[in-house]
């Protein structure tokens, strides 16, 4: 949820700390989306409202457990300040151990049913409220004891409030990861039509598809989605309805788009389905917002959080690239120039966002591996130059770098030759003196497919002291690379002797 804290009434004049308190909430809800860029990562969310912003800001949250046990004895009662009686008690539930103190108490859960059923539409919406505390818990044995609510919410996703339906998906969204009965509970309950139809129903309210797609990515990330979970979600309209909310809106931001991108990765991630993804067009939609993407990030507009788009859009596009037909490749993808996208990505993160980086060099290693006019495009398009110069990176962006390099000399020997006339041998001669094995090992096939192309490129390898590497590597190396290197002086490099300088000197 990009805008953690939501507030569904006009705020009126706050304080310094009541912003400071927001600023470190968006930053560390900012660090969970980063953090799901490497690893699947469940976090729960938690929507508060203006007053109880602003009670963190002056006074403590915590109200005790006393104060739990009588406030859930007062609402026994019905009366008057039922309602200010479940205020109170919405506040004081996000206090962990009030939430443990709460659930032990007899027909709690009764109680709260009963109020989020109830005809007083004020009381459902401080029920829910409750419960969406409760939700919250960081102890797992509180969502078992929300289950008797479950299907009221999963009923209300249909109803007219909006405010009233984001609170049903997040506490819903919350429930689903702490315990595999309650997720098994919810999807016989009938969650994901429920998802469905909620998505269809409110596509331009962003805010409700924000949380449906928050909802969604937190049961497409159990471990046994690919069996239980995806087959249900790619049957349904889901995959078009998330595909349809893509684009971020530039009014309300990059929140949906961010949620529907994850849950298209957790679905491109399971091999076995994504060919269905690929039938709805997923790979053409995701690649052409990436292409659009790239294009404002190349022109200077690298808006807060575009990254926490940029990387399930490229997760879903290599994803879907490595299944995707040969002979499809080109309708699929739609416009090589997004090889001009991925490299102004790849040069924007470089430093900033490494990891990032990296895959956007896999997505173009993908990309490039079975066709012929995506290599020509990184060609006649200047952007060769621009991959070389990352060869001296680390971790794992050279090498990924390289192997796209690698799909390019293996289409044509006209490549090889450009490649060569780029740069790319002397760029070779450094690459081969690296402690890194794995791109001492890449350099030597490259550099193979290279000597084979044409005679005139082993004669500019000479001139640039290739001999002597080579020798070094056989003589200081062991196993794939001795033998590589050992391969080509025997068999591409065998007519020049090693001490031929750079000088074109002729030897004796």
């Amino acid at each position: 949820m990009w805008r953690l804290n939501k507030v569904r009434h006009k705020a009126g004049r706050q304080g310094d700390s009541l912003e400071e308190l927001r600023l470190k909430r968006r930053e560390h809800e900012k660090a969970l989306r980063q953090a799901r860029r490497d690893r699947q990562l469940v976090s729960k969310r938690l929507l508060l409202t203006e007053d109880e912003e602003q009670s963190e800001v002056t006074m403590d949250t915590t109200s005790g457990e006393q104060d739990v046990v009588s406030l859930f004895h007062k609402l026994q009662h019905s009366g008057p300040e039922r309602e200010a009686h479940l205020k109170a008690l919405s506040k004081a539930l996000r206090d962990p151990s009030a939430q443990l103190t709460f659930i032990k108490q007899e027909n709690s859960m009764h109680l709260l049913v009963g109020l989020l059923t109830g005809s007083d539409a004020q009381c459902r919406l401080q029920a829910v409220q409750c419960l969406h505390k409760l939700s919250h818990s960081p102890h797992t044995n509180v969502a078992p004891a929300c289950l008797p609510a479950t299907p009221y919410l999963l009923t209300y996703l249909s109803g007219q409030s909006t405010k009233f339906t984001e609170l049903c998906l997040y506490t819903l969204g919350n429930l689903c990861p702490d315990s595999d009965a309650v997720k098994e509970k919810l999807l016989a309950q009938g969650i994901i039509p429920a998802l469905a139809s909620c998505i269809e129903n409110q596509r331009y309210n962003l805010a409700v598809v924000e949380a449906v797609g928050f909802t969604l990515s937190q049961l497409l990330q159990a471990k046994d989605a690919a069996e239980k979970i995806i087959p249900m979600v790619l049957a349904s309209s889901l995959p078009s309805s998330l595909l349809s909310v893509l684009t971020p809106d530039p009014k309300f931001g990059l929140a949906p788009a961010i949620e529907c991108a994850w849950c298209l990765h957790y679905l491109a991630c399971s091999s076995e389905y994504s060919r269905e993804l690929l039938a709805h067009g997923a790979l053409l939609q995701c690649s052409s917002l990436l292409l659009s993407l790239g294009g404002a990030v190349a022109e200077g507009n690298r808006e807060e959080g575009l990254e926490l788009l940029v990387c399930p859009l490229l997760r879903c596009v290599g994803n879907l690239l490595s299944i995707c037909p040969v002979d499809s490749l080109s309708s699929q993808v739609g416009d090589v120039r997004l090889v001009v996208s991925l490299c102004a990505l790849l040069q924007t993160y470089i430093h900033t966002q490494p990891a990032l980086a990296r895959e956007t060099a896999w997505v173009l290693n993908n990309l490039t591996a079975h066709s012929s006019a995506v290599c020509s495009a990184l060609l006649t398009l200047s952007l060769v130059p621009g991959l070389i110069q990352l060869l001296p990176f680390s971790q794992g962006i050279n090498t990924m770098v390289l192997r796209v390099l690698a799909n390019i000399a293996h289409k044509k020997k006209e490549f090889c030759v450009q490649l060569a006339r780029l740069g790319l041998l002397s760029t070779l001669c450094a690459t081969l003196k690296m402690a890194d094995q794995e791109m001492v090992t890449l350099s030597l096939e490259v550099l193979f497919v290279l000597l084979v192309s044409r005679p005139q490129v082993a004669d500019e390898f000479v001139r640039q002291g290739g001999v002597s590497l080579l020798e070094a590597i056989q003589y200081n190396s062991e196993g794939e690379m001795r033998q590589r290197a050992a391969y080509l002086l025997e068999h591409h490099l065998l007519s020049y002797p090693s001490d031929c300088t750079a000088d074109n000197i002729p030897c004796s």
